[in-house]
């Protein structure tokens, strides 16, 4: 048994996000996480969600994806930002999203063929987007089997006297340790749940860990001898 499934099972007992969506993340598997995964750097969610109920009441995001990708490439730079203003560096950000609206456009003509289609290495090609902002649209826009590693990430581990600074050891660490132990990690979702979810999912329980400051060396209580 690997040390990130006793991780896993431990924070699943804590039921942190119980009452969260299905997948974490508000709307995934939409366009609204694309543009989300671009809002939430350097600021809180809460701000992030008062920019996209803006982009809704505006009409920009709307119920057709493709529709919404069209709208924000569109729309004057000055008129996104004041949109989106309450997520902060409001003018960049205008910038991104609507470079990266009109490059979803150009190379994949609509949101399911850039759902499809797309890889890491074109997200990373694109300004504004970096290792964390691309692992997050492909895994709760997209739907990939993608973990996605943030502060909290690091700050978890290093509770636990794991210090990782490298952004892909902090993912291997998991995808290695929980592919591993595949059989279980799906059991304990009754096989009800496959790993780009549970990866989601995961992603959001160190979230909500550290956010309530809970230590977790308490909960695992089968990985004696791991650490």
């Amino acid at each position: 048994m690997s040390l990130a499934f006793c991780i896993l099972k431990a924070l699943k007992s804590l039921k942190l996000i119980e009452h969260a969506p299905p997948l974490w993340w508000p709307g995934a598997g939409s366009v609204e996480v694309v543009v989300g995964a671009i809002l939430t750097q350097r600021t809180r969610f809460s701000k992030v969600q008062e920019s996209l109920d803006n982009l809704k009441n505006a009409h920009i995001l709307e119920q057709n994806p493709t529709k919404s990708l069209e709208n924000l490439a569109q729309i004057p730079l000055d008129n996104l930002a004041k949109l989106i203003a309450p997520s902060g560096f409001y003018n960049q950000k205008a910038r991104h999203l609507n470079a990266l609206s009109q490059n979803i456009l150009k190379d994949f003509n609509g949101f399911e063929t850039f759902k499809a289609e797309v890889s890491r290495a074109w997200l990373l090609a694109q300004k504004g987007v970096g290792f964390e902002s691309a692992d997050s649209i492909l895994n709760y826009a997209c739907l990939r089997p993608v973990f996605v590693v943030d502060a909290y990430t690091h700050k978890l581990l290093a509770t636990l006297g794991l210090e990782m600074e490298d952004y892909h050891a902090l993912q291997e660490f998991f995808t290695k340790g929980l592919e591993q132990d595949l059989s279980q990690v799906l059991a304990l979702y009754e096989n009800k749940l496959e790993l780009a979810g549970i990866y989601a999912r995961l992603h959001g329980k160190i979230v909500a860990c550290m956010q309530a400051k809970i230590a977790l060396n308490p909960h695992l209580k089968d990985c004696d001898g791991l650490y």
